[in-house]
């Protein structure tokens, strides 16, 4: 569909610009299901059946970042995900519903990306399901190593990493452990994970009809969010290599992982070819190995995404033994299956 929005052309595989988010979280549940159930209530995805007797993970934000947050429900990672409009938070009132949705005798532990709205908002639905006798808490996921503050935050953002907390926490909670013990879980993989992300074009949102920032054709942008918002600073176009190298930089500065067992993800932001991010892990692995870095796995593709956002993050997650064990646990969601 092609609209014209402030003169800007827009093309885009939809329908009403108005119905994007519900229709996304409609075709996903009809993806699977058997696994996979919307609520009546806002865009908010649950995992089918119910799974009593554990503590209950929760997640979300702004839609545009498919298949985060809805492609991690299931067995072994989140129990609901709730859904708000195009890179904007849901309300409190939407978060409050999936948590009564999922909330178990065990509790439930939300994890929130370090966006301000996500933050209050989460904070606000937290509140509301205690006051009703919900043992719930939350953690913050802040890996992005990019900036301290942004247009978005306060301290750093919480971009890709996100999802080894899905993983990890929901391993440890599909096993049964205690809301304490999963959020100490969360917190150790939030501690041992860091990320950095870059563009070569920008997205466009469908209801504002024209992109975040403009690119000239020799640009890039280093050091983007997953908003669409700009980043730290812009460059002239670097070579696969040279991209790679730009990101893991900061990132082996911030965190010792010489020596260290990690897992590599190369995370594409919604157009970046895989030809490209195979590329670019090509890279990626054998700077690693020459920094002394031992990869442990690597998962290379779309996992936290920008709508069609050109470019690509890089995050290092740095493994402890328990750490390793959850994150080979059997996990069955659309996006992750391994």
């Amino acid at each position: 569909m092609t609209k014209e929005k402030g003169g800007t052309p827009m093309k885009k595989l939809i329908n009403k610009v108005d119905d994007v988010e519900r229709e996304m979280i409609e075709g996903l549940a009809k993806a699977a299901p058997k696994k996979l159930r919307k609520l009546d209530e806002g865009n908010i995805i649950v995992r089918t059946p119910k799974k009593e007797g554990k503590v209950a993970l929760v997640s979300g934000g702004g839609s545009g970042h498919e298949p985060a947050h809805g492609g991690y429900v299931g067995s072994g990672m989140l129990d609901c995900a709730v859904a708000g409009s195009v890179f904007t938070s849901p309300t409190p009132d939407q978060i409050y519903e999936g948590i009564k949705a999922v909330a178990t005798e065990a509790g439930v532990l939300a994890i929130v990306k370090n966006y301000t709205g996500d933050v209050l908002n989460f904070e606000m639905a937290i509140d509301m399901a205690k006051d009703e006798g919900v043992n719930a808490d939350y953690v913050i996921v802040n890996d992005d190593v990019a900036v301290k503050d942004s247009l978005y935050t306060t301290g750093r953002r919480g971009v890709a990493g996100t999802i080894f907390v899905h993983k990890i926490a929901g391993a440890r909670a599909e096993e049964g452990a205690s809301l304490t013990e999963v959020k100490a879980c969360a917190e150790n993989v939030i501690k041992n994970v860091r990320s950095m992300g870059m563009a070569i074009a920008p997205c466009t949102v469908p209801a504002a009809g024209k992109h975040g920032f403009t690119l000239a054709e020799d640009e890039v942008e280093i050091g983007i969010g997953i908003h669409g918002e700009p980043g730290t600073s812009r460059e002239k176009m670097l070579s696969a290599n040279e991209a790679a190298k730009r990101l893991l930089d900061p990132i082996l500065a911030d965190l010792d992982y010489s020596g260290k067992e990690i897992v590599v993800l190369v995370n594409g932001m919604g157009a970046t070819p895989l030809m490209e991010l195979y590329i670019i892990n090509n890279f990626v692995q054998d700077y690693l190995k020459e920094k002394g870095v031992k990869v442990y796995d690597t998962m290379v593709g779309n996992y936290m995404t920008a709508i069609e956002m050109a470019g690509f993050s890089l995050t290092l997650l740095r493994l402890d033994e328990d750490m390793k064990r959850l994150y080979d646990a059997k996990a069955d969601t659309l996006a992750w299956k391994k």
